[in-house]
């Protein structure tokens, strides 16, 4: 009982073989690229997303995403998977106690192997055993405590997986939500466009009549018409898919979306400060499920260098046996069993040494991919910064330009009234203005996209 009791206390107090984590000095800048000079350290990240976006219709969709969406729902059964996982492989540090029972009932040939078996010899027996038996690796080494710390890494990157889908969900439904608006003002657009190209069809067909106008004339008039006919149902296919793609968001089949405002209606933040680069180490989730990977695998480098040194195991049993069963507990029916045993290997052909280096390597890699996901954070964000501030001012000329563009359609319509200039010049005037405006429609869209991107970049709170 003493060297038992020993073994135990050493098990419980060892160390673990094999490199303690710590986390990778990465070298970060002072700021974000694009970021404007003296930006104040807070970040729009601390925003909640319905501050970002006051829109009840959109905060209805996302929250029925949040709580429908089967992408969701999958992380969260992985969450599971992984915690059991985790209870699985820390059970193993433990010992295993299991009771065991049994029967046996058995009759000998008298005329088989045995010869000479003297008259009256019972061939017969019939007994019933019962024990209770423990099994036990003590883990001098820390093998088994690696593997659970593997484990426990394992489990709390995917907790960060989880939270990196419902980010990407929210950004999505966002997204998806804003073109649906813009393929609603496209439509408007091209209907506009159909119904004053359908006048002016009417009124080059009438100059016509009146020999005013030629056949050209007509022809180009409905050029404009057709243009825009077939925008309106590009844009009502856009419209058709873009509802589909929500309601799967959503977790449900195709159906039509509610919408009670347009696109320009919804405002968007003045500025979008990002803050410190040195913050997206604990806001991103993907990097901590990057950073947890790689934990994994610094366990795992201890767990094969265990291996290295003796396993010790324990294995006893405690019961009784008896021909009948009421003295199964008597002090004659009792039989027990101690078997500790060490196993310590010797030659496995490499085995062990190359198990090493694939954990070691493992390790190496999941480094570069944790330091390739920081990396990756800081240029995505910059890439929305820089997005954010240029879009500004592309859709502020983008509105002069249409503004212009308008006034060159009056001016071309009266000329061409007047007969100074031939209809040419008014399809000219009215299909850059139609461009132009669908153009506009589409920046305002990238704008309040880029705030989304900034806003997923940072990794701000989407709850």
């Amino acid at each position: 009982m003493r060297s038992l009791a020993a073994i135990l206390l050493i098990a419980l107090t060892g160390c673990a073989v094999g490199p303690n984590y710590k986390r990778p000095q990465i070298a970060l800048p002072d700021r974000f690229r694009g970021a404007l000079a003296g930006t104040a350290a807070a970040s729009l990240a601390d925003s909640k997303w319905q501050d970002l976006f006051p829109d009840d219709t959109l905060r209805q969709i996302v929250t029925t995403a949040l709580d429908r969406n089967f992408d969701l729902r999958i992380a969260a059964e992985r969450v599971e998977e992984a915690r059991a996982q985790l209870g699985i492989t820390r059970a193993n540090q433990f010992p295993f106690v299991d009771a065991q029972a049994g029967f046996a009932a058995t009759q000998s040939s008298s005329i088989g192997s045995f010869t000479f078996i003297p008259a009256g010899t019972k061939l017969t027996a019939a007994y019933t055993s019962g024990a209770i038996a423990l099994s036990w690796e003590a883990d001098l080494f820390g093998r088994l405590r690696r593997l659970t710390e593997a484990a426990r890494a394992n489990y709390l990157a995917s907790q960060d997986g989880r939270r990196a889908v419902r980010v990407a969900l929210v950004a999505d439904v966002i997204d998806t939500y804003f073109q649906l608006l813009e393929q609603d003002s496209e439509l408007e657009i091209s209907r506009r466009t159909r119904d004053i190209a359908q006048d002016n069809l009417r009124l080059v067909k009438l100059r016509r009549e009146r020999g005013a106008a030629s056949g050209l004339d007509v022809r180009q008039a409905e050029q404009l018409l057709y243009t825009a006919a077939a925008r309106i149902a590009a844009a009502e296919r856009a419209i058709a898919q873009s509802e589909d793609q929500l309601s799967l968001l959503q977790g449900g089949a195709p159906a039509a979306q509610s919408r009670t405002r347009h696109l320009e209606e919804i405002a968007i933040p003045v500025q979008a400060p990002p803050g410190l680069p040195a913050e997206i180490l604990e806001r991103r989730p993907d990097i901590q499920e990057a950073e947890q990977a790689l934990v994994a695998a610094n366990a795992q480098i201890g767990a094969a260098r265990a291996l290295y040194f003796p396993q010790i195991a324990l294995t006893a049993s405690a019961g009784g046996q008896s021909r009948y069963l009421l003295q199964l507990l008597t002090a004659p029916a009792r039989v027990y069993t101690v078997a500790p045993s060490a196993i310590e290997a010797i030659f496995h052909a490499g085995q062990v040494r190359n198990q090493v280096r694939f954990s070691q390597a493992q390790q190496r890699e999941m480094l570069l991919t944790y330091q390739k996901t920081i990396y990756t954070a800081l240029r995505e964000v910059s890439d929305a910064l820089v997005g954010f501030d240029r879009l500004r001012e592309e859709r502020d000329r983008q509105e002069q330009l249409v503004h212009t563009l308008e006034e060159t359609v009056r001016l071309s319509e009266l000329r061409y009234r007047g007969g100074l200039d031939s209809y040419l010049q008014v399809l000219d005037a009215q299909r850059n203005l139609f461009s132009g405006q669908l153009a506009l429609a589409q920046l305002r869209l990238q704008e309040r996209m880029a705030v989304v991107e900034i806003y997923r970049a940072l990794g701000g709170g989407w709850a």
